[in-house]
């Protein structure tokens, strides 16, 4: 039996993202990331262009958002639509695969909201405590 990251069955590859070489952690990388649960939330409501997400998503640099679009895009979360006009006009929407993280990225930005207080709370506790 191979263990790089996965384990043979006789029908189907079982992942196992707790092995280093796993490549599942790439994903978890990419998922878990802030600016992907932002833009994943965003594009959601819809298409967006580029100016849009970054005036939308507030502290994201140009960089970051590009990096963070084509890392979406590469693992198949995002299309990328350029329409031949003058300037070009780019569009940025979810795939299929992409619409099935809405919920668990909403879910990770709805609870960020709901509890930074106390998150924020305990952090001061901890930081205030003697070693």
């Amino acid at each position: 039996m191979e263990r790089i990251g996965k384990m043979e069955t006789q029908q189907k590859s079982i992942w196992n993202a707790y092995d280093a070489n796993c490549p599942t952690r790439l994903v978890l990388n990419r998922i878990a990331d802030k600016w992907t649960v932002l833009v994943v939330s965003l594009l959601e409501r819809g298409t967006k262009r580029f100016s849009n997400l970054q005036r939308e998503i507030g502290g994201v640099s140009q960089k970051m958002l590009t990096q963070t679009l084509r890392g979406l895009e590469r693992d198949g979360l995002v299309t990328r639509t350029i329409y031949p006009t003058v300037p070009p006009k780019v569009e940025y929407a979810l795939t299929p695969l992409g619409r099935t993280l809405v919920g668990l990225v909403d879910a990770i930005r709805v609870w960020s909201e709901n509890n930074i207080e106390e998150v924020t709370k305990a952090q001061k506790a901890y930081d205030n405590s003697p070693d």
